[in-house]
């Protein structure tokens, strides 16, 4: 019990090996990742098993509006993780409740907005897309209940990013283990017992993520050691909102335009109808596994940064950063030769439609590559991240996004066109994303290493 105990104490990565501090922190993490990327991947098997591949393609239509309109939470979770590392490295108690109570607040602000807002919004965008008359009605029904129902993906998001910031990365893996584990029993109850279809995978996320966050909440008002809790640090703070603000908005702007430049290829993905659009969907979720390690050493080496240039220790930051990288290149390359080995059968999950299984196996096998250059910039974007240098990260994603991927999407769509494909070739998706990874990669090194990030602490 004691070992238990200790075991789920917050982490100091000021002291120690950067590159065990960095892994045993990563694991847990990554092993949360991947339990939250299984609530959309329940979603669409689910979905796609027991109603069929349009409900599938709905889900998978629904996704990018849902990115572009959460990024409010996307902004303050950011900010928050990056303050409360580096108040905690630097153990000063005061800023670090004040962070945490603000962080709260601002959260609850922020959800109403979304509420109201992007519920609003939903239908609107859904028909700029050009959403097929098909699935339109099942991807408004599916976004509204995730709006409303939000104040859980909400508050999730920020308390878990404040335990890590913590160093605390157990307690959100178990909270969001069981959570999963809800999600996935009430899926199949709600769609497979009740036949709710699309609404039900909707209905039973919003109740799993209301329970992790609840459970994020507890575990938060448990570590009085650490930091204070109570109605004073809960009143919003002119230095330390806006300071949140200013960290946060560039990582939730980034997500803004990456959402954005999403939906514009998502016009253009729609233009080659439901088969590549479920196809799309199939490829996004097996590619948010593949991405799992590269996220979640990003955080970790931002928490890692973070604590240690609060701790004004900037020979370690970059000693960590190497191996951190190292690591996750690694670690990519090896998940990303099991998915390709086993793709036809990963794909087989989601759909029996033979044609469908070998369109997504192929599109995936464009980006394999990809990942290991995401990897380089996940890493090093989450150290300059952690060192309060949100702004370089988010330049680069910007770039990438409008310059790279959306115009070269476009292009060889124009460029292939024929009269057997109209639209042109549907490769020109994942080619243009591929592209823009590689790109991304590159530029992210050539700024890390200029290390104007070394003078951006809080």
């Amino acid at each position: 019990m004691k070992f238990l105990k200790t075991f789920l104490e917050p982490v100091d990565m000021t002291e120690g090996s950067p590159w065990k501090k960095i892994v045993l922190f990563t694991v847990p993490m990554l092993v949360g990742n991947i339990a939250q990327q299984l609530y959309n991947t329940v979603d669409s098997v689910v979905v796609g098993n027991y109603v069929g591949d349009n409900a599938l393609a709905a889900v998978g239509s629904a996704g990018p509006i849902l990115n572009l309109l959460i990024v409010l939470f996307v902004g303050i979770s950011v900010g928050a993780g990056i303050m409360v590392s580096q108040y905690f490295g630097a153990k000063e108690r005061e800023e670090l409740s004040m962070t945490i109570g603000n962080c709260i607040t601002l959260t609850g602000i922020a959800t109403l907005f979304v509420m109201v807002v992007a519920s609003l919004l939903a239908k609107p965008l859904l028909l700029l897309l050009g959403t097929p008359d098909t699935i339109i009605d099942w991807c408004h029904s599916y976004l509204l209940i995730l709006f409303i129902g939000s104040a859980g993906l909400a508050y999730y998001n920020i308390l878990s990013g404040i335990l890590r910031g913590l160093g605390d990365s157990m307690s959100a893996l178990a909270y969001l283990l069981v959570s999963t584990a809800v999600n996935i029993v009430l899926d199949v109850l709600f769609v497979a017992k009740f036949g709710m279809g699309v609404n039900g995978v909707a209905l039973a996320t919003v109740i799993a993520q209301a329970i992790s966050a609840l459970l994020c909440l507890v575990r938060l008002m448990r570590m009085g050691t650490i930091f204070d809790m109570n109605k004073r640090y809960m009143k919003l703070q002119k230095k330390n909102t806006m300071k949140i603000i200013q960290l946060g908005l560039p990582s939730g702007v980034t997500q803004a335009i990456f959402s954005m430049a999403m939906i514009v290829v998502q016009s253009l993905t729609n233009s080659f109808g439901e088969m590549f659009i479920a196809a799309n969907v199939i490829v996004m979720r097996v590619d948010g596994f593949a991405m799992m390690p590269n996220f979640s050493f990003g955080t970790a080496l931002t928490t890692y940064a973070g604590q240690n240039v609060g701790a004004r220790m900037y020979d370690r930051v970059e000693k960590g950063a190497k191996q951190g990288t190292w690591i996750a290149m690694v670690t990519s390359a090896v998940l990303t030769g099991l998915i390709l080995i086993f793709g036809k059968s990963l794909m087989g999950i989601f759909t029996k439609t033979p044609e469908l299984v070998d369109l997504s196996r192929d599109m995936m096998g464009i980006l394999a590559v990809g990942y290991i250059a995401m990897a380089v910039t996940q890493s090093l974007s989450g150290v300059m991240r952690g060192a309060g240098d949100t702004i370089t990260p988010m330049w680069i994603s910007i770039a990438t996004t409008i310059f790279v991927r959306v115009p070269i999407a476009y292009g060889i769509a124009f460029l292939t066109r024929t009269p057997q494909l109209p639209n042109g070739r549907q490769e020109c998706i994942f080619i243009s994303l591929l592209l823009s990874w590689v790109i991304g990669a590159i530029v992210t090194v050539f700024f890390y290493k200029k290390g104007k990030w070394k003078n951006k602490a809080v």
